[in-house]
């Protein structure tokens, strides 16, 4: 990936016609546009620049042809102005998930607003646990990708605006993630979440359950209330498969006989069906066409097998302060993941270590460094970008606007996180 920065371009008596800015309002640059900030990123030789309007709302990324900007003066011929990405050159600039949804900031902003009103308040216990919870430093992440897909699709559907259907679907998807988060924290005894005392650390593990349980009836009855029977039967299976996933888990821990297949459709049940069902969901109700549905299912199937890939590489990479939890937890547990799988192929003391379950001091740490001399970190890096080339081949059936630029720097911002 390449990044330039050009700041105060005066393009003269020349104007900005019929460049969408990708703000979600379908607005158009026009007239001068002296003071605007442009970056641009090139993705496999195709240039996404993004525009900045110094007044009022920012506009957003603006897809264009390689290598130029065709810009139209209104009078006369038609005049071109090129942006050669090739010169002042920057250095690399990390992603941020901030700039990424900025796109869609006042869609998320709505979901916060809601999301403590619709877990209700029945229970003053449940509205602690859900506020501690959502409140844990949540990154939005799966709404985000509800609403991007959902604008995006929205602009090849002719809709000017999302339904109430597109901004449910979001609230449910991060209702049913983070029941999901509860019990996933009471299964695996964790005791911190991105920093924080988990809910079944502060409540108990009765609460904690009930509290997830409450979660997802509640997500449940939302989503009855959409009153689409695709994207209920699409939902309910995500449930279907949380459980899948956990009794895969625990049914295999310490099992150095796992094979690739198996941790792939483990992490589908546990990751990548809920983030697949999100943007499948999305489309559907943009109305767009079954084969943009099919896609956008992909996309996320993708997206979340690359995300967890990557999540699981951390787990040896980053330290216990970063991960905000103990570093090698997972393998610790016996939850072999794909840099283990790897590095078992190359290293028979891991095998001998992990059936031991870790009984002798220091075998922990021996382990982990065997997982790194294995060469597991490399091949699963491999994977991670696999998944992650897969997620971008399935959005270009999407048209180019700001809210596709997003998605595809979804993709790249997960990888960074390896790099």
């Amino acid at each position: 990936m390449m990044m330039t920065s050009c700041r105060n371009i005066d393009l003269g008596t020349s104007v900005l016609d019929l460049i969408s800015c990708g703000c979600g309002r379908r607005q158009f640059l026009l007239g001068n546009f002296p003071k605007a900030v442009c970056t641009a990123r090139s993705y496999g030789g195709r240039n996404l620049v993004f525009l900045r309007r110094d007044v009022g709302r920012s506009c957003k990324a603006v897809p264009t042809k390689p290598k130029e900007i065709s810009l139209v003066n209104g009078i006369g011929e038609a005049k071109t102005v090129s942006f050669d990405l090739r010169q002042e050159t920057s250095s690399k600039q990390p992603i941020s998930l901030a700039n990424l949804f900025e796109v869609v900031a006042d869609d998320l902003q709505t979901l916060n607003d809601n999301l403590l009103s619709i877990v209700g308040a029945e229970n003053p216990v449940l509205i602690s646990a859900a506020e501690q919870i959502f409140g844990a430093g949540g990154k939005r992440m799966r709404p985000g990708l509800v609403f991007l897909v959902s604008r995006a699709t929205a602009e090849l559907a002719g809709l000017k605006e999302l339904t109430t259907e597109h901004r449910r679907l979001g609230e449910i998807i991060e209702m049913i993630h983070t029941a999901s988060l509860i019990h996933d924290d009471v299964l695996d005894e964790s005791d911190m979440r991105r920093g924080k005392e988990t809910v079944h650390e502060l409540f108990g593990t009765r609460v904690a359950v009930l509290a997830g349980d409450f979660m997802f009836a509640q997500a449940s009855w939302y989503l009855a209330n959409l009153e689409n029977l695709e994207v209920i039967k699409l939902i309910s299976q995500v449930i279907k498969d949380f459980a899948s996933g956990e009794i895969k888990q625990a049914s295999s821990l310490f099992d150095c006989d796992v094979t690739l297949e198996d941790y792939l459709l483990k992490s589908y049940y546990k990751t990548a069906s809920l983030v697949a069902a999100s943007t499948k969901g999305a489309a559907i109700f943009s109305r767009v066409d079954t084969d943009v549905t099919e896609q956008m299912y992909e996309f996320g199937k993708n997206l979340g097998l690359s995300f967890q890939v990557v999540d699981d590489i951390l787990d040896f990479t980053q330290s216990s302060e970063q991960l905000g939890k103990p570093a090698g937890s997972d393998l610790a547990k016996g939850n072999l993941t794909a840099p283990v799988i790897f590095a078992l192929e190359k290293e028979p003391r891991l095998r001998e270590i992990i059936e031991s379950e870790f009984c002798e001091e220091g075998s922990l740490e021996e382990g982990i460094e065997l997982v790194r001399e294995g060469g597991g970190i490399r091949r699963a890096q491999e994977l991670a970008r696999e998944k992650a080339d897969d997620a971008l081949k399935n959005l270009q059936c999407l048209p180019q606007s700001g809210f596709r630029s997003a998605l595809e720097e979804m993709v790249m911002f997960n990888l960074e996180r390896i790099d």
